[in-house]
């Protein structure tokens, strides 16, 4: 079992920054990648950006290339999202997940919300 918490949004307005961190509890030792995903409402949940935890490895949603930055702390056991040039397109419940060697989201944090203001 992984707990999940994270902590930084906010209400922001348009070209703004923000940054949300995740930290990971339980057994995390067998963490193969974390990332983020969002929802905004009236819409399903969609993949924001995932890193690979031993390699550093990134992936990130097109619609965040270049804007967003995903990062982690090993020994903290913390992952990090960097976000840049905020739009409004982005408001969103933004949510951690560890994700498996399947590539699967087993675990969530209860979410954290981002409000980005014209």
């Amino acid at each position: 079992q992984v707990a999940l918490v994270e902590s930084g949004g906010g209400l922001v307005q348009a070209g703004d920054s923000l940054r949300l961190s995740c930290a990971a509890s339980g057994r995390t030792f067998r963490t193969y990648a974390m990332g983020w995903f969002r929802q905004a409402p009236g819409k399903e949940r969609e993949f924001v950006a995932r890193i690979k935890w031993n390699s550093g490895s990134t992936t990130y949603a097109d619609s965040v290339k270049g804007r967003f930055t995903i990062s982690r702390d090993n020994a903290k056991n913390t992952v990090t999202l960097q976000m840049n040039s905020l739009k409004p397109e982005d408001t969103a419940v933004y949510y951690c997940a560890v994700i498996d060697l399947m590539g699967r989201p087993d675990y969530w944090g209860q979410g954290t919300q981002v409000t980005v203001s014209s």
